[in-house]
Protein backbone atom coordinates (compact mmCIF):
# COMPACT_ATOMS: atom_id res chain seq x y z
CA UNK A 1 0.00 0.00 0.00
CA UNK A 2 1.62 3.00 -1.12
CA UNK A 3 1.02 5.78 1.95
CA UNK A 4 0.22 9.45 1.72
CA UNK A 5 3.61 11.98 2.01
CA UNK A 6 4.25 14.70 3.87
CA UNK A 7 5.64 18.19 2.28
CA UNK A 8 8.81 19.65 3.24
CA UNK A 9 8.47 22.17 6.30
CA UNK A 10 10.99 24.58 8.13
CA UNK A 11 10.65 24.83 11.66
CA UNK A 12 11.69 26.95 14.15
CA UNK A 13 15.24 26.93 15.35
CA UNK A 14 14.01 27.08 19.08
CA UNK A 15 12.88 24.16 18.65
CA UNK A 16 15.24 22.09 17.67
CA UNK A 17 13.61 19.61 16.26
CA UNK A 18 12.82 19.55 12.29
CA UNK A 19 11.07 16.29 10.36
CA UNK A 20 11.00 15.88 7.20
CA UNK A 21 8.90 13.43 5.54
CA UNK A 22 8.79 12.61 1.85
CA UNK A 23 6.49 10.74 -0.68
CA UNK A 24 7.69 6.94 -0.60
CA UNK A 25 8.39 5.51 -3.94
CA UNK A 26 7.53 2.16 -3.23
CA UNK A 27 5.88 -0.33 -0.44
CA UNK A 28 9.32 -0.83 -0.05
CA UNK A 29 11.41 2.45 0.48
CA UNK A 30 10.51 5.45 2.24
CA UNK A 31 12.58 9.11 2.88
CA UNK A 32 14.51 9.30 6.72
CA UNK A 33 12.57 11.41 8.77
CA UNK A 34 14.72 14.31 9.02
CA UNK A 35 16.58 15.67 12.72
CA UNK A 36 17.65 18.61 13.98
CA UNK A 37 20.60 19.99 11.87
CA UNK A 38 20.74 16.62 9.61
CA UNK A 39 18.25 18.17 7.71
CA UNK A 40 18.86 17.34 3.85
CA UNK A 41 22.12 16.39 4.69
CA UNK A 42 23.86 13.46 4.96
CA UNK A 43 24.32 11.50 8.11
CA UNK A 44 27.40 11.74 9.82
CA UNK A 45 30.46 8.95 9.48
CA UNK A 46 31.36 8.58 12.79
CA UNK A 47 33.61 5.78 14.12
CA UNK A 48 33.83 4.76 17.80
CA UNK A 49 37.57 3.28 18.68
CA UNK A 50 37.65 0.47 21.45
CA UNK A 51 38.75 2.67 24.52
CA UNK A 52 42.23 1.61 25.94
CA UNK A 53 42.53 -0.50 28.85
CA UNK A 54 44.87 1.48 31.30
CA UNK A 55 46.30 -0.30 34.60
CA UNK A 56 45.98 -4.16 35.61
CA UNK A 57 42.79 -4.50 38.18
CA UNK A 58 41.35 -7.72 37.83
CA UNK A 59 37.87 -5.59 37.21
CA UNK A 60 39.16 -3.48 34.20
CA UNK A 61 38.59 -6.16 31.72
CA UNK A 62 34.87 -6.55 32.18
CA UNK A 63 34.35 -2.78 32.49
CA UNK A 64 36.23 -1.91 29.03
CA UNK A 65 34.07 -5.17 27.11
CA UNK A 66 31.08 -3.47 28.27
CA UNK A 67 31.59 0.03 27.61
CA UNK A 68 32.76 -0.65 24.26
CA UNK A 69 29.41 -2.61 23.21
CA UNK A 70 27.70 -0.21 24.79
CA UNK A 71 28.96 2.92 23.41
CA UNK A 72 28.90 1.13 19.81
CA UNK A 73 25.42 0.25 20.11
CA UNK A 74 24.62 3.61 21.88
CA UNK A 75 25.86 5.56 18.58
CA UNK A 76 24.46 2.84 16.30
CA UNK A 77 20.86 3.07 17.51
CA UNK A 78 20.83 6.76 17.63
CA UNK A 79 19.67 6.82 13.86
CA UNK A 80 21.79 9.84 12.95
CA UNK A 81 25.56 8.48 12.26
CA UNK A 82 26.58 6.36 9.25
CA UNK A 83 29.06 3.89 11.80
CA UNK A 84 32.29 2.82 10.70
CA UNK A 85 32.15 -0.69 10.96
CA UNK A 86 34.92 -2.65 13.70
CA UNK A 87 36.13 -4.66 10.52
CA UNK A 88 36.71 -1.28 8.75
CA UNK A 89 38.24 0.48 11.65
CA UNK A 90 41.85 0.82 12.41
CA UNK A 91 42.93 -2.84 14.62
CA UNK A 92 44.51 0.34 17.27
CA UNK A 93 42.92 1.37 20.50
CA UNK A 94 44.80 5.43 20.78
CA UNK A 95 44.13 6.57 24.85
CA UNK A 96 44.93 9.69 24.36
CA UNK A 97 44.79 12.67 21.66
CA UNK A 98 49.02 11.99 21.37
CA UNK A 99 48.35 8.56 20.60
CA UNK A 100 45.88 8.97 18.07
CA UNK A 101 46.47 9.31 13.97
CA UNK A 102 43.69 10.78 12.30
CA UNK A 103 44.82 10.22 8.91
CA UNK A 104 44.59 6.55 9.42
CA UNK A 105 40.92 7.18 10.63
CA UNK A 106 40.22 9.18 7.92
CA UNK A 107 41.36 6.82 4.66
CA UNK A 108 39.77 3.95 3.24
CA UNK A 109 38.01 1.71 4.21
CA UNK A 110 36.96 3.71 7.32
CA UNK A 111 36.36 7.26 6.05
CA UNK A 112 35.21 8.57 9.22
CA UNK A 113 34.58 11.85 9.28
CA UNK A 114 34.79 11.83 13.65
CA UNK A 115 36.31 9.43 15.72
CA UNK A 116 35.22 8.65 19.28
CA UNK A 117 38.36 7.26 21.35
CA UNK A 118 39.70 7.20 25.22
CA UNK A 119 40.73 5.27 27.69
CA UNK A 120 38.97 3.19 30.35
CA UNK A 121 40.56 2.28 34.18
CA UNK A 122 39.86 1.06 37.68
CA UNK A 123 41.30 2.58 40.43
CA UNK A 124 40.46 2.32 44.40
CA UNK A 125 37.11 0.77 43.28
CA UNK A 126 36.74 3.94 40.96
CA UNK A 127 35.75 3.48 36.93
CA UNK A 128 37.74 6.38 35.34
CA UNK A 129 37.11 7.25 31.97
CA UNK A 130 39.00 10.21 29.53
CA UNK A 131 36.58 10.23 26.37
CA UNK A 132 37.12 12.62 23.10
CA UNK A 133 35.63 13.30 19.98
CA UNK A 134 37.99 14.56 16.58
CA UNK A 135 37.33 15.89 13.75
CA UNK A 136 39.15 13.47 11.56
CA UNK A 137 39.03 15.72 8.30
CA UNK A 138 40.42 18.91 10.92
CA UNK A 139 44.31 19.47 10.35
CA UNK A 140 44.38 22.86 12.99
CA UNK A 141 42.18 22.23 15.99
CA UNK A 142 40.63 18.34 15.79
CA UNK A 143 38.73 18.67 19.41
CA UNK A 144 35.29 18.58 19.11
CA UNK A 145 34.68 17.17 22.87
CA UNK A 146 36.92 16.18 25.62
CA UNK A 147 35.34 14.45 28.78
CA UNK A 148 36.15 12.52 32.41
CA UNK A 149 34.61 10.77 34.09
CA UNK A 150 35.26 9.30 37.37
CA UNK A 151 31.91 7.45 39.22
CA UNK A 152 32.19 4.52 42.14
CA UNK A 153 32.60 0.83 40.67
CA UNK A 154 29.61 -1.24 39.88
CA UNK A 155 28.10 -3.97 38.10
CA UNK A 156 26.59 -1.08 36.00
CA UNK A 157 28.82 1.99 36.08
CA UNK A 158 30.89 1.01 33.03
CA UNK A 159 27.51 0.98 30.95
CA UNK A 160 25.92 3.76 32.70
CA UNK A 161 29.24 6.06 31.35
CA UNK A 162 29.24 4.74 28.31
CA UNK A 163 25.58 6.03 28.02
CA UNK A 164 26.58 9.47 29.10
CA UNK A 165 29.50 9.34 26.69
CA UNK A 166 27.21 8.71 24.13
CA UNK A 167 24.56 11.15 24.99
CA UNK A 168 27.11 14.33 25.02
CA UNK A 169 28.21 12.94 20.95
CA UNK A 170 24.92 12.67 19.97
CA UNK A 171 23.62 15.88 21.12
CA UNK A 172 27.14 17.67 19.68
CA UNK A 173 26.38 16.30 16.54
CA UNK A 174 22.82 15.93 16.42
CA UNK A 175 21.77 19.58 16.07
CA UNK A 176 21.86 20.04 20.03
CA UNK A 177 19.24 17.45 20.80
CA UNK A 178 19.69 15.33 24.07
CA UNK A 179 20.60 11.82 23.63
CA UNK A 180 17.96 8.81 24.61
CA UNK A 181 20.71 6.49 25.87
CA UNK A 182 19.89 7.54 29.56
CA UNK A 183 15.64 7.77 28.85
CA UNK A 184 13.71 5.06 30.64
CA UNK A 185 10.44 2.87 28.73
CA UNK A 186 7.85 1.40 31.28
CA UNK A 187 5.63 -1.21 30.28
CA UNK A 188 2.97 -4.43 31.22
CA UNK A 189 4.72 -7.54 31.68
CA UNK A 190 2.88 -10.72 32.56
CA UNK A 191 5.74 -13.07 33.44
CA UNK A 192 5.25 -13.14 37.05
CA UNK A 193 1.57 -14.16 36.91
CA UNK A 194 0.01 -11.12 37.10
CA UNK A 195 0.03 -7.76 34.85
CA UNK A 196 2.03 -5.48 36.76
CA UNK A 197 4.31 -2.61 35.34
CA UNK A 198 8.24 -3.04 34.49
CA UNK A 199 11.25 -0.61 34.00
CA UNK A 200 14.05 -1.01 31.54
CA UNK A 201 16.66 1.16 30.00
CA UNK A 202 15.62 2.86 26.03
CA UNK A 203 17.67 -0.61 24.69
CA UNK A 204 16.46 -3.36 26.85
CA UNK A 205 18.89 -3.90 29.14
CA UNK A 206 17.89 -3.98 32.91
CA UNK A 207 14.81 -4.81 32.76
CA UNK A 208 13.04 -4.86 36.83
CA UNK A 209 9.65 -5.03 38.26
CA UNK A 210 8.15 -1.50 39.77
CA UNK A 211 4.91 -2.92 41.01
CA UNK A 212 3.96 -5.31 43.18
CA UNK A 213 0.13 -5.60 43.09
CA UNK A 214 -0.88 -8.69 42.25
CA UNK A 215 -4.10 -6.58 40.57
CA UNK A 216 -3.83 -6.05 36.98
CA UNK A 217 -2.29 -3.02 36.33
CA UNK A 218 -2.09 -0.88 32.78
CA UNK A 219 -1.51 1.89 30.73
CA UNK A 220 1.57 3.32 32.94
CA UNK A 221 2.72 6.81 32.09
CA UNK A 222 5.81 8.51 33.75
CA UNK A 223 5.74 11.92 34.67
CA UNK A 224 7.85 14.82 33.02
CA UNK A 225 10.43 15.22 35.65
CA UNK A 226 10.30 10.96 35.87
CA UNK A 227 9.47 11.15 39.57
CA UNK A 228 6.14 9.70 39.67
CA UNK A 229 4.22 6.81 37.80
CA UNK A 230 0.42 7.14 37.27
CA UNK A 231 -1.62 3.83 36.01
CA UNK A 232 -4.81 1.74 36.12
CA UNK A 233 -5.28 -0.60 38.11
CA UNK A 234 -8.17 -3.51 37.23
CA UNK A 235 -9.30 -4.42 40.17
CA UNK A 236 -12.85 -6.55 41.27
CA UNK A 237 -14.38 -3.18 41.99
CA UNK A 238 -13.51 -1.26 39.31
CA UNK A 239 -10.63 0.61 37.76
CA UNK A 240 -8.78 3.03 39.52
CA UNK A 241 -5.67 5.65 38.65
CA UNK A 242 -2.81 4.89 41.24
CA UNK A 243 0.17 6.46 41.85
CA UNK A 244 4.40 5.21 41.81
CA UNK A 245 6.44 7.42 43.42
CA UNK A 246 9.99 6.24 41.68
CA UNK A 247 12.08 8.42 44.27
CA UNK A 248 10.06 6.58 47.16
CA UNK A 249 10.13 3.61 45.79
CA UNK A 250 6.56 2.54 46.44
CA UNK A 251 2.88 3.25 46.16
CA UNK A 252 1.85 6.95 46.73
CA UNK A 253 -2.38 7.58 47.96
CA UNK A 254 -4.64 8.67 45.35
CA UNK A 255 -8.36 8.97 45.43
CA UNK A 256 -10.74 6.24 44.83
CA UNK A 257 -13.35 7.68 42.84
CA UNK A 258 -16.73 6.07 41.46
CA UNK A 259 -16.95 4.86 37.83
CA UNK A 260 -14.03 3.29 35.91
CA UNK A 261 -11.05 5.41 35.39
CA UNK A 262 -8.11 4.74 33.49
CA UNK A 263 -5.85 5.89 30.62
CA UNK A 264 -4.27 8.25 32.75
CA UNK A 265 -1.38 11.00 30.82
CA UNK A 266 0.37 13.77 32.31
CA UNK A 267 0.17 17.50 31.31
CA UNK A 268 3.75 18.67 30.26
CA UNK A 269 3.92 20.55 33.89
CA UNK A 270 3.38 17.74 35.81
CA UNK A 271 0.84 19.74 37.47
CA UNK A 272 -2.42 17.69 35.99
CA UNK A 273 -3.99 14.52 34.84
CA UNK A 274 -6.08 13.48 31.81
CA UNK A 275 -7.82 10.44 31.94
CA UNK A 276 -11.12 8.81 30.67
CA UNK A 277 -13.77 7.69 33.23
CA UNK A 278 -17.25 6.64 33.01
CA UNK A 279 -18.30 8.10 36.39
CA UNK A 280 -21.33 9.99 34.41
CA UNK A 281 -22.28 6.39 32.72
CA UNK A 282 -20.24 7.00 29.58
CA UNK A 283 -16.60 7.18 28.98
CA UNK A 284 -15.53 11.20 28.83
CA UNK A 285 -12.44 12.41 29.26
CA UNK A 286 -11.77 14.36 32.43
CA UNK A 287 -8.73 16.39 34.11
CA UNK A 288 -7.62 16.55 37.73
CA UNK A 289 -5.08 17.96 39.31
CA UNK A 290 -1.83 15.28 39.97
CA UNK A 291 -2.52 14.48 43.47
CA UNK A 292 -6.09 13.56 41.87
CA UNK A 293 -8.33 16.51 42.82
CA UNK A 294 -10.30 19.28 41.29
CA UNK A 295 -11.67 17.43 38.50
CA UNK A 296 -13.37 18.74 35.36
CA UNK A 297 -15.17 17.35 32.23
CA UNK A 298 -13.63 18.16 28.89
CA UNK A 299 -15.88 16.04 26.46
CA UNK A 300 -19.82 15.41 26.31
CA UNK A 301 -20.60 13.37 23.46
CA UNK A 302 -22.60 10.26 23.07
CA UNK A 303 -19.85 7.30 22.47
CA UNK A 304 -16.62 6.71 24.08
CA UNK A 305 -13.86 9.25 24.42
CA UNK A 306 -10.49 7.31 25.47
CA UNK A 307 -6.64 7.48 25.44
CA UNK A 308 -6.06 11.13 25.99
CA UNK A 309 -2.58 13.01 25.40
CA UNK A 310 -1.19 16.45 25.73
CA UNK A 311 0.89 18.21 23.40
CA UNK A 312 3.91 18.25 24.93
CA UNK A 313 5.09 21.47 23.48
CA UNK A 314 2.11 23.69 24.29
CA UNK A 315 0.63 22.14 27.30
CA UNK A 316 -2.47 23.49 25.93
CA UNK A 317 -3.97 20.49 23.17
CA UNK A 318 -4.88 17.08 23.72
CA UNK A 319 -5.39 14.45 21.48
CA UNK A 320 -7.90 11.15 21.71
CA UNK A 321 -9.75 8.41 20.07
CA UNK A 322 -13.59 9.51 20.42
CA UNK A 323 -16.56 6.75 19.17
CA UNK A 324 -18.99 9.76 18.62
CA UNK A 325 -19.22 9.28 14.94
CA UNK A 326 -19.48 5.05 14.98
CA UNK A 327 -15.76 3.49 14.51
CA UNK A 328 -12.82 5.14 17.06
CA UNK A 329 -11.20 8.15 15.49
CA UNK A 330 -8.06 10.10 16.05
CA UNK A 331 -9.03 13.84 17.60
CA UNK A 332 -7.50 16.62 18.66
CA UNK A 333 -9.24 19.72 21.22
CA UNK A 334 -7.81 22.47 23.54
CA UNK A 335 -7.39 21.35 27.02
CA UNK A 336 -10.56 23.46 27.75
CA UNK A 337 -13.02 21.09 25.68
CA UNK A 338 -13.01 23.66 22.28
CA UNK A 339 -11.95 23.71 19.21
CA UNK A 340 -12.59 19.74 18.40
CA UNK A 341 -10.56 18.83 15.09
CA UNK A 342 -11.38 15.26 13.86
CA UNK A 343 -8.18 13.67 12.28
CA UNK A 344 -8.35 10.26 10.84
CA UNK A 345 -11.30 9.68 7.78
CA UNK A 346 -12.50 6.51 8.56
CA UNK A 347 -11.10 3.07 9.60
CA UNK A 348 -10.09 2.74 13.28
CA UNK A 349 -7.81 4.34 15.02
CA UNK A 350 -6.27 4.23 18.61
CA UNK A 351 -3.61 5.33 21.16
CA UNK A 352 -1.89 8.20 20.04
CA UNK A 353 1.06 9.75 21.52
CA UNK A 354 2.06 13.61 20.73
CA UNK A 355 5.84 13.67 19.34
CA UNK A 356 8.13 15.92 21.35
CA UNK A 357 8.08 19.05 19.13
CA UNK A 358 4.16 19.15 19.38
CA UNK A 359 4.20 19.08 15.13
CA UNK A 360 3.42 15.27 14.74
CA UNK A 361 1.03 12.43 16.36
CA UNK A 362 1.87 8.55 15.77
CA UNK A 363 -0.82 6.31 16.87
CA UNK A 364 -2.18 3.03 15.62
CA UNK A 365 -4.77 2.74 13.23
CA UNK A 366 -6.94 -0.21 11.18
CA UNK A 367 -7.38 2.23 7.80
CA UNK A 368 -9.55 -0.61 6.09
CA UNK A 369 -11.56 -2.12 8.91
CA UNK A 370 -13.76 -5.06 8.96
CA UNK A 371 -14.34 -8.49 7.84
CA UNK A 372 -12.42 -8.97 4.85
CA UNK A 373 -10.48 -5.55 4.92
CA UNK A 374 -6.65 -5.49 3.31
CA UNK A 375 -4.18 -4.67 5.71
CA UNK A 376 -4.09 -4.79 10.15
CA UNK A 377 -3.86 -2.31 12.28
CA UNK A 378 -0.52 -0.43 12.21
CA UNK A 379 1.36 2.49 13.50
CA UNK A 380 1.01 5.63 11.46
CA UNK A 381 2.72 8.95 11.74
CA UNK A 382 0.40 12.33 11.11
CA UNK A 383 1.60 15.94 10.58
CA UNK A 384 -0.77 18.00 12.81
CA UNK A 385 -1.13 20.93 9.99
CA UNK A 386 -1.38 18.93 6.97
CA UNK A 387 -3.41 16.14 8.48
CA UNK A 388 -1.02 13.73 5.60
CA UNK A 389 0.01 10.88 6.88
CA UNK A 390 2.78 7.93 6.94
CA UNK A 391 2.78 4.40 7.30
CA UNK A 392 5.49 3.12 9.81
CA UNK A 393 4.43 -0.42 9.77
CA UNK A 394 4.03 -3.27 7.32
CA UNK A 395 2.65 -6.54 7.71
CA UNK A 396 4.28 -7.62 10.62
CA UNK A 397 1.10 -8.58 13.31
CA UNK A 398 -0.90 -6.05 15.11
CA UNK A 399 0.95 -3.25 16.27
CA UNK A 400 -0.30 -0.79 18.92
CA UNK A 401 0.43 1.71 21.95
CA UNK A 402 3.16 3.93 20.24
CA UNK A 403 5.15 6.21 22.50
CA UNK A 404 7.78 8.77 21.05
CA UNK A 405 11.23 9.18 22.53
CA UNK A 406 12.68 12.16 24.07
CA UNK A 407 14.44 13.20 21.41
CA UNK A 408 11.40 12.59 18.56
CA UNK A 409 14.23 9.86 16.66
CA UNK A 410 12.45 6.72 17.66
CA UNK A 411 9.40 5.29 18.77
CA UNK A 412 8.31 2.33 20.92
CA UNK A 413 5.27 -0.76 20.28
CA UNK A 414 3.33 -2.97 21.23
CA UNK A 415 3.51 -5.87 18.69
CA UNK A 416 1.14 -8.95 18.51
CA UNK A 417 1.58 -12.04 16.66
CA UNK A 418 -0.36 -15.51 17.27
CA UNK A 419 -1.31 -14.20 20.47
CA UNK A 420 2.14 -13.25 22.08
CA UNK A 421 2.90 -9.63 22.48
CA UNK A 422 6.30 -8.20 22.60
CA UNK A 423 7.76 -4.40 23.29
CA UNK A 424 9.59 -2.86 19.96
CA UNK A 425 11.66 -0.17 18.69
CA UNK A 426 11.93 1.36 15.64
CA UNK A 427 13.84 4.86 14.24
CA UNK A 428 10.56 7.76 13.56
CA UNK A 429 10.74 7.08 9.51
CA UNK A 430 9.81 2.99 10.55
CA UNK A 431 13.04 1.66 9.92
CA UNK A 432 15.45 -0.31 12.06
CA UNK A 433 12.69 -2.08 13.19
CA UNK A 434 13.87 -4.66 16.25
CA UNK A 435 12.28 -6.35 19.76
CA UNK A 436 13.43 -4.93 23.31
CA UNK A 437 10.51 -7.56 25.28
CA UNK A 438 10.14 -10.91 24.18
CA UNK A 439 9.88 -12.65 27.41
CA UNK A 440 6.00 -13.49 28.07
CA UNK A 441 3.08 -10.91 27.06
CA UNK A 442 4.86 -7.52 27.23
CA UNK A 443 2.61 -4.48 26.08
CA UNK A 444 1.83 -0.84 26.71
CA UNK A 445 5.50 0.73 26.44
CA UNK A 446 5.45 4.37 27.61
CA UNK A 447 8.79 6.27 27.16
CA UNK A 448 10.16 8.59 29.80
CA UNK A 449 10.13 12.25 28.65
CA UNK A 450 13.83 12.49 29.60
Amino acid sequence: MKASSFPSRKQSARFLLVFLVLAIATAKAQDWVRTGTNLGAQKIRLAAADFKMVGNDPALSNAQQTFNQVLFADLTNAGIFDMVSKSMAPAVMPGSPQEINLAQWNAPPANAAMVAFGAISVQAGRDIVFGWLFDAKSTQSPQVLGLQYNEAAGPDTARHIAHEFADAIIARLGGGIDGIAESKIFFVSDRTGAKEIWEMDYDGANQHQITHLGQICLSPRISPDGGRLAFSELTPRGSNIRLYSINLDRMVSSPIHDGTDFSPAWSPDGNNLAFSSSRTGDPEIWISSASGFNLRRVTAYRGPDVSPVWNPKTGTQIAWISGRTGLPQLYIMESDGTNVQRMTDGGYATSPSWSPNGQFLTFAWSRHYGPGAPGGQDIYVMDIASRRWIQLTHDIGRTDFPSWSPDGRHIVFQRTTHGHSEVWTMLADGTEQHALVKTANSRMPNWSWK
